[in-house]
C-alpha cells in the first residue's frame, strides 16, 4: 500500500522522503520489522522506540513515524506526529481498509462484567445465525476459531489485524470488551463503535504503570461514550452521572432498581439438582420473562445489558431467551458438572472487590457451607491479601489457602499474610500450598448442598511458580478427580 493512502485521517507533519513510498507492513516492534515496514517509535514507560531507528533502518525500514526531531537519513522517508501511539492506531486503521466500518461494533468498558456480557452478546447473536468476532480477557474468537491475545484490548495494530480477519471470515458483529488501559494508551483510536456500553465501575487498575488516581481511571473510561454512536449505561451504579457527562452518544439506560429503558422485576434466585440460578421478568422497551443459568444479581445485569444490545440490534426476543438459558462463560462463575450433590465453580475473582461479589451472591443461595480454594499473585500489594481474607472470612467460608501464580515468592509467605485478614473475622482455614491438593481437599470434604469456589485462576490454563507458566486447568483437575474415583 502506498504510504500516502494510509495518512487520510491523521494529522502529521511531512519531514522529508516520499509520501508515495510503499508500505509492506507497520510496525512498532524493531524485531518484526522487515524490508518495506512503516515504523513508528512508540516512547514506553522502559523503552524508547526512537533509540532502534538505525537498527530498523539497516533491516529495511523506508518510512520512519516520530514524535520529535532525530538525526534524519537520506533516503529515509520521516512523519513527525503529535502522538505515536494515536497514529499508529490509525495507521493500522487505514492499512486493514478500516474493518470496523464493515462490521456492527460493540464495545463494553466497566470494572466487572465485560468478558461475561460479551460472551452472552455473541451466544445471543450466533443463537440469530449471525457471524460473530469476540475480543477480550479470555482471547480472541474469529468466526468460532479461538486465538490467545496478550491484553484485554490488544495494541492497536493487532486490534485491527483480527478485526479485519474477522471481516474477511464474513463476521458480521465484533463484540469486545474495552479496558481503561486499551483507551488511555489510543488502542482502540479510528475504530468506529456503534455501541459503547457501561456495566459498573470501582477502584481498579489503579498505581504504578497503570492509572495514577480513581478520577484519571473514569476518565479513561469515559473515552469511549465520545467514540459511539449508543450508549448503553448502568443506571443503578453510583458513578452514572459521572459516566454521561460529556458523551457524545445517544443515552440508553438499564437497571434493577431506577426507571430506565429496560428495568428488571420480579427477580427469583433458583436452586435445581446443582445449578444456581436467576429468572426475572423486564419492562421498558422489552416485556418478557427471562432465565439464566449463571447466579446472582449481577448475572441480572449482564442479562439487561445483552438483552438491550441485541434489542437495538433488532434480534428477536426468542433468540435472546434461548440463548440466556445455555449460556457459560469460561472462568467467570463456571459451574463444572460433578456426580455428587454439591456445586463446584471457576471463577476469575482475583481481590477482596471481586471476592465479596461471588461470596455475596452465593450466600443468598443459603448453602450448607462455602469452600473457597484460592492464593493470592506474587510480588503484589500485600494489602490486597489481608483483605481478601477478611472478606471470605466475613461471609464464614472456609479457605483452604493455596498457591496462584506465586512468581518465585513463597507461597507460605503469602497464605500467612491473608491469614492476617482472616483472623480479623475469626474465621477458618488450611493451608495446602499444591494447589491441586486443595481441589482434592475442598471435593473430598464438601457435603450435600455445599458450595465450592475456586477463585482467582478463572480462564487461566497455566500456573506461575516460578517466572516460567506451567500447565494448569482446574476443570480438569475436578473432572479427573472423579474419572480416579470411578
Amino acid at each position: 500500500m502506498k504510504l500516502n493512502e494510509l495518512l487520510d485521517e491523521m494529522n502529521y507533519q511531512f519531514i522529508q522522503g516520499h509520501l508515495d513510498e510503499e508500505v509492506s507492513q507497520i510496525d512498532y516492534d524493531s524485531r518484526t520489522v522487515q524490508s518495506g515496514s512503516l515504523f513508528v517509535c512508540i516512547p514506553g514507560a522502559k523503552v524508547d522506540g526512537h533509540s532502534f531507528i538505525d537498527q530498523v533502518i539497516q533491516k529495511g525500514a523506508k518510512v520512519i513515524v516520530i514524535e520529535h526531531p532525530v538525526e534524519y537519513q537520506e533516503g529515509i522517508t520521516y512523519l513527525l506526529v503529535d502522538n505515536a501511539r494515536k497514529a499508529l492506531a490509525l495507521l493500522s486503521c487505514a492499512f486493514f481498509h478500516h474493518p470496523s466500518r464493515q462490521m456492527k461494533v460493540i464495545g463494553i468498558t466497566g470494572t466487572k462484567g465485560k468478558t461475561t456480557t460479551s460472551y452472552m452478546v455473541a451466544s445471543i447473536l450466533e443463537k440469530a445465525h449471525k457471524k460473530v468476532g469476540i475480543i477480550g480477557t479470555i482471547g480472541s474468537i474469529v468466526n468460532g476459531e479461538f486465538r490467545k491475545t496478550k491484553n484485554t484490548t490488544p495494541e492497536s495494530f493487532e486490534l485491527q489485524k483480527l478485526m479485519h480477519e474477522m471481516v474477511e471470515a464474513g463476521c458480521e458483529y465484533c463484540v469486545m470488551e474495552v479496558s481503561s488501559q486499551g483507551l488511555m494508551l489510543d488502542r482502540v483510536t479510528g475504530i468506529d463503535f456503534d455501541i459503547g456500553v457501561f456495566t459498573n465501575l470501582s477502584p481498579d487498575h489503579i498505581g504504578e504503570n497503570e492509572h495514577r488516581s480513581f478520577e484519571h481511571y473514569m476518565s479513561c473510561k469515559k473515552q469511549l461514550f465520545q467514540m459511539c454512536r449508543i450508549g448503553l449505561f448502568n443506571k443503578d451504579d453510583e458513578h452514572y452521572l459521572d459516566m454521561i457527562d460529556h458523551a457524545h452518544c445517544q443515552i440508553q439506560t438499564y437497571s434493577i432498581d431506577q426507571e430506565s429503558d429496560l428495568q428488571a422485576c420480579h427477580i427469583n434466585l433458583y436452586r435445581q439438582d446443582n445449578i444456581l440460578g436467576v429468572t426475572f421478568d423486564t419492562n421498558g422497551v422489552i416485556s418478557a420473562s427471562f432465565q439464566t443459568n449463571t447466579p446472582g444479581k449481577f448475572s441480572v445485569y449482564n442479562s439487561l445489558v445483552a438483552i438491550m444490545i441485541c434489542h437495538l440490534l433488532d434480534i428477536d426476543v426468542p433468540y435472546i431467551q434461548e440463548a440466556l438459558k445455555q449460556v457459560s462463560v469460561k472462568g467467570r462463575v463456571e459451574m463444572v458438572p460433578v456426580p455428587r450433590p454439591y456445586t463446584v465453580f471457576i471463577d476469575y475473582a482475583h481481590n477482596a472487590l471481586s471476592f465479596d461479589s461471588i461470596l455475596s451472591t452465593m450466600s443468598e443461595y443459603h448453602p450448607h457451607r462455602i469452600y473457597c480454594v484460592y492464593g493470592l499473585g506474587g510480588h503484589r500489594d500485600v494489602h490486597r491479601r489481608y483483605g481478601a481474607g477478611e472478606i471470605v472470612a466475613k461471609y464464614h467460608a472456609f479457605s483452604i489457602l493455596t498457591a496462584d501464580n506465586p512468581r518465585g515468592e513463597s507461597v507460605q509467605k503469602i497464605c500467612q499474610d491473608i491469614i492476617e485478614g482472616i483472623n480479623k473475622e475469626n474465621g477458618e482455614y488450611i493451608v495446602i500450598e499444591d494447589r491441586q491438593q486443595a481441589i482434592h481437599y475442598a471435593l473430598e470434604h464438601a457435603e450435600a448442598h455445599d458450595i465450592i469456589l475456586c477463585l482467582g485462576k478463572g480462564h487461566e490454563d497455566y500456573q506461575i511458580l516460578d517466572e516460567e507458566p506451567l500447565p494448569f486447568s482446574e476443570r480438569q483437575i475436578i473432572e479427573e478427580y472423579f474419572q480416579h474415583e470411578d
